[in-house]
């Protein structure tokens, strides 16, 4: 059995046991057996292995989590982009710019992109991704979205609910009867989440639960958009339906932070019921939007993760090392907090147990720093940090 050690670590990340609350070790190593954390300790008591990855006394912590991500889709809209720096406000309508390149595409040119924004987001140091579908809207290209999906990633969504596709414009009603019948039907295979756009110009609360009703019948996990654009009923339905995430969460009522608040739990007691709060920074960034209140989710006991939402239109980066410094900037979380939110916080968002820790039995995903800690990634906003990938055992 091959065993690859990475020695010599400055500063450790676990999230497990150790120092504060990401569970940091100094002057530390990591044992790796079959792309699997077997050992984490002190580096003079490192076992012997057949190879070695010198840190060189710098910063080790786990591959980041991206929980949400849309990378099937064709074209750009950088003019739409322009356009809200020069003032126009965001509405989500460029969506539908999307979904038309996106049907015209192959799949090949499809399959393109998303491995091109895969491969951003590993060198920045993303081990694990989820991936949406949402710009096919019928039936043929929600199933093709999703197919594609699952060549990178085993966290695959059906968003065949992000908005009501031209087509349907005049007939909602008949659309969410399609998205609960045929297309589910084809989609459901390649998919482990279910996710719906609750939000003014996209899906109401109604047909949001409806939607999401169907996609658990079928053994889909539920995950949903709520609260961006301005307030609503979106996340109270995340956590009512037992969502494993509710995503965006800019606009929150008490209500909707004590209804969040309701569903923490000890995660070390077994399987989570929680509810956490995804927040994408890159989207307010992108559409010169408020950002979401962090502290005041964080001081509520809320779980928070950060993920990116990559997209074509409205947060285009696929970089955490980024939103983590958007998010201690911005929306007044600690390094730590960010930190720990871009990693087991991501993975508790796809209620993952495997990924987002350095701990034994975890999937062996490290990020090696080009620095001496943690706190550089918000420290030195915008610069290449991430100096080398180790996913699943394997040096990238």
């Amino acid at each position: 059995m091959s065993a690859l050690l990475v020695d010599n670590i400055g500063e450790l990340v676990t999230n497990g046991v150790g120092e504060g609350p990401l569970g940091i070790r100094r002057r530390a190593a990591v044992l790796i057996e079959e792309g699997r954390v077997a050992w984490v300790g002190p580096a003079a008591y490192a076992p012997a292995a057949d190879r070695r990855v010198d840190a060189g006394g710098a910063a080790v912590l786990p591959g980041f989590v991206d929980s949400h991500a849309h990378l099937v889709f064709a074209g750009d809209r950088a003019a739409e982009f322009a356009a809200r720096m020069a003032g126009e406000p965001y509405t989500g309508g460029g969506i539908r710019t999307t979904v038309g390149a996106t049907r015209a595409a192959t799949d090949d040119e499809l399959r393109a992109t998303v491995r091109r924004l895969r491969g951003e987001a590993l060198r920045q140091g993303t081990t694990t991704i989820e991936i949406k579908s949402g710009y096919g809207l019928n039936v043929a290209d929600e199933a093709r979205s999703l197919r594609i999906a699952a060549e990178f990633t085993e966290d695959t969504t059906f968003l065949g609910a992000h908005v009501v596709p031209a087509e349907y414009a005049d007939r909602p009603d008949d659309y969410v009867g399609l998205v609960c019948g045929p297309m589910l039907a084809a989609a459901a295979p390649h998919a482990r989440w279910i996710d719906v756009f609750c939000e003014r110009g996209a899906f109401d609360v109604d047909h949001a639960r409806a939607i999401l009703a169907c996609g658990q019948a079928v053994g889909l996990g539920v995950r949903l958009h709520a609260n961006q654009l301005g307030p609503g009923p979106g996340v109270r339905l995340g956590v009512e339906l037992g969502a494993a995430s509710v995503d965006h969460c800019t606009h929150l009522s008490d209500a909707d932070v004590d209804a969040l608040a309701s569903t923490a739990v000890d995660w070390t007691s077994g399987t989570s019921t929680t509810t956490v709060a995804t927040l994408l920074p890159g989207a307010e960034f992108s559409t010169r939007s408020p950002y979401p209140d962090a502290r005041r989710l964080l001081d509520a006991g809320v779980t928070v993760a950060l993920a990116t939402d990559c997209n074509p239109g409205s947060s285009y980066t696929s970089s955490m090392p980024f939103c983590i410094a958007l998010a201690v900037r911005e929306m007044r979380m600690t390094p730590a907090e960010a930190v720990w939110a871009a990693t087991a916080g991501g993975a508790r968002a796809l209620r993952r147990d495997d990924v987002g820790v350095l701990t034994p039995g975890a999937r062996a995903d490290l990020v090696v720093l080009d620095a001496p800690s943690y706190l550089h990634l918000a420290y030195r906003p915008g610069v290449p940090l991430i100096h080398q990938v180790i996913r699943n055992g394997v040096p990238q």
